[in-house]
């Protein structure tokens, strides 16, 4: 087996088995340096893993990049063995990339680094994504947000009066005068979209407007094709590439990390 502990270049795994192995013993190191093994405050951990194009294959089979959760029941149980007590809520988010952020900790004879998140320790990360109009009229078939943008709100006219008599600027804006089916069940404060900094990830919430009984807001998600209907304000959902939203009866839009503008 893969000798960890070594650092000659000769004991670089290279397979998917001496791969993981690794990895999971990187990690577990890593979570005993925190607070002398105490990982309760933790909220999430982050792996990055790089790798020529050769090599990628066999680092995401490492990691069941086709079943995330897998992975992370691997790092739970190492938790569990060593008494790492890490919350029930704990996050575990995978990325390939070829520079590492430098607050991340880089693995020996690995492509890889780990990063620990807790509410004082934190990489800043920033993303672009884009909604697309599949259904209902809109100004643009197109938008661009960020997750240093602020929120995003969805509803029925540019600026729309609401019930505490105040205006709301909806950025994606369904006009009242079209003529579209779709427009007419979107609510004047259906919705909105802002990024996560914990999760690292662009959520949707329904506003007063699109919960029951006035209106809906429901995503199918384009992985499990689970559909997923928001019933609270309170509780948002994270959106992944190609979920679609339906706001009120059949206006929907398409989240994606790439541009559909011009395919």
């Amino acid at each position: 087996m893969f000798n960890f502990f070594k650092s000659g270049a000769t004991d670089r795994p290279t397979d998917v088995k001496g791969i993981r192995y690794a990895l999971l013993q990187f990690i577990k190191q890593e979570l005993q340096k925190a607070e002398g093994g105490e990982g309760s405050y933790i909220k999430g951990l982050c792996l990055y893993l790089g790798g020529n194009a050769a090599e990628k294959h066999v680092y995401e089979a490492a990691v069941y990049a086709d079943e995330p959760d897998a992975f992370k029941a691997e790092i739970q149980k190492i938790a569990d063995d060593y008494a790492l007590a890490l919350p029930d809520n704990w996050t575990l988010d995978v990325n390939f990339e070829q520079d590492f952020p430098s607050e991340a900790v880089k693995a020996p004879n690995l492509d890889a680094a780990f990063f620990i998140k807790t509410n004082k320790h934190f990489i800043r990360q920033t993303a672009t994504a884009y909604i697309s109009v599949l259904s209902g009229e809109t100004s643009q078939k197109e938008y661009t947000i960020t997750s240093e943008g602020g929120k995003v709100n969805i509803g029925r006219d540019k600026k729309a009066q609401v019930n505490d008599g105040f205006f709301r600027t909806n950025h994606i804006a369904f006009p009242s005068d079209s003529t579209n089916p779709a427009n007419k069940y979107v609510s004047r404060q259906h919705a909105h979209i802002e990024w996560d900094n914990d999760s690292a990830r662009f959520m949707i919430f329904a506003d007063e407007g699109g919960v029951p009984p006035r209106n809906k807001v429901k995503v199918r998600a384009e992985a499990t094709e689970e559909l997923v209907k928001l019933h609270s304000t309170e509780i948002g959902y994270p959106l992944a590439e190609g979920d679609q939203i339906v706001v009120g009866e059949s206006a929907v839009l398409q989240f994606s990390y790439h541009s559909l503008a011009h395919e």
